[in-house]
């Protein structure tokens, strides 16, 4: 077609092809329930982009219950590790996940591995992506209570996300505040809300929910599962909401965490008693629906905390520390600790003063609009396609030479 040393002159026939635009491939790495909640707005948003190739994998940390959520969300899974062992060391699970997880990146070659909150699935999706040099964006970033062992083992696990993360998407202001003081690039942190926000308003608009209180009483949603609160505390925790449950004008849904010490805990406590609901643990269609039928959450949940402000609905946060300080702040939710009076009072305030319960319900919802998700696709697309540009003119640049053009 060509003789060297003379200009050529070529048809549109001739010209070679051009390049096909760069995907991004990108595995997000999710196993519990909260994960697949919070991860799924931005698992939707890359599946519909032209750009990103999302490859979900699942370590299966909660594995019933993370099941039940994926097919209802959206998320299709490309690996399952299934690490789960009954009563595991969390040493036993922390070397099982990053050995696996490593293997999964060599075998999938990703350009980012994104991870979510402080779950061990999300410390060991980081650290594996770190050892195998694959950039890492941490979505829920900043995240603290200043106290390294409450909530065990989460705050470790996100202090230490944080020095590897690349991206640092954070929930709030004071997130990124957090984040920018300890040190992170202010270029690598974004406030962007919170993901589990869009996903409950994608949710509730889809209405398939359905809500497990069953009677005209106060309407009071209870979740429990916090490792650092089992043993006697919960049973004494449980013990005081039997006692609330006694009152007769409320009705107590408890959707029962699967874990044996949660139900060793609560189950001789509440189950049986005509106030209270002891269910499964919900599919989140009906969590979300359950959670917009209820007057009043009493949870050690972090996730929750963010849920229920943007419903309205007063959070009592049965522990000692948060890493959630606007609701508190707000007014929306308030730190009770785990002291059974305290708990019983608290609630009682609530539901027998209209006045304090209508200042909590509200006082509104400091984390989001809904649109986080939208803003992190946002970064990602400029950095990356910023760094193809980058990369394309130093391939097209006088002297170099591209073996793969």
């Amino acid at each position: 077609m060509s003789l060297i040393g003379r200009p050529v002159s070529l048809s549109v026939d001739d010209a070679p092809a051009p390049k096909p635009p760069r995907t991004v491939r990108t595995m997000l790495v999710l196993g519990t329930r909260p994960e697949a909640i919070k991860l799924a707005p931005v698992v939707r948003a890359m599946a519909a982009s032209a750009l990103f190739q999302p490859v979900v994998v699942t370590t299966g940390q909660h594995r019933e219950m993370l099941q039940q959520m994926l097919g209802l969300l959206g998320v299709g899974v490309k690996t399952d590790l299934a690490v789960m062992r009954d009563r595991q060391r969390l040493s036993e699970l922390t070397a099982r996940l990053v050995d696996g997880l490593g293997t999964v990146i060599r075998a999938e070659r990703p350009d980012l591995v994104v991870v979510q909150g402080d779950t061990t699935t999300a410390l060991c999706g980081a650290l594996a992506a770190f050892y195998e040099r694959t950039p890492v964006a941490h979505v829920e970033a900043g995240l603290r209570t200043g106290v390294l062992d409450n909530p065990f083992p989460e705050e470790l696990n996100r202090r230490m996300i944080g020095r590897v993360a690349r991206w640092h998407f954070a929930p709030t202001e004071r997130s990124a505040a957090q984040l920018r003081a300890e040190g992170v690039p202010p270029e690598q942190v974004l406030t962007t809300g919170n993901t589990v926000i869009d996903n409950l308003l994608w949710v509730l608009a889809e209405g398939a929910g359905h809500s497990a209180f069953r009677t005209a009483h106060r309407k009071v949603l209870l979740t429990l599962h916090r490792r650092e609160n089992q043993g006697a505390r919960m049973r004494a925790m449980g013990a005081a909401l039997r006692r609330l449950a006694d009152r007769g004008d409320v009705e107590v849904v408890l959707p029962l965490h699967r874990s044996p010490a949660v139900r060793e805990a609560l189950l001789p406590e509440l189950d049986g008693h005509s106030g209270v609901r002891v269910v499964d643990p919900l599919d989140y269609l009906d969590f979300a629906a359950t959670l917009a039928d209820c007057d009043l959450v009493l949870t050690d949940s972090g996730g929750i905390q963010e849920e229920a402000p943007s419903l309205g609905k007063p959070a009592l946060v049965l522990r000692t520390t948060t890493e959630r300080p606007e609701a508190v702040d707000a007014g929306a939710a308030r730190l009770v600790g785990t002291d059974p009076d305290a708990i019983l009072a608290a609630a009682g305030r609530l539901l027998d003063d209209p006045e304090e319960y209508a200042r909590m319900a509200g006082a509104g919802n400091p984390f989001g609009d809904g649109r986080a998700a939208d803003r992190i696709m946002a970064r990602l697309t400029e950095d990356f396609e910023r760094e193809e540009a980058v990369n394309t003119a130093r391939r097209d640049a006088p002297g170099s030479y591209d073996p793969v053009a």
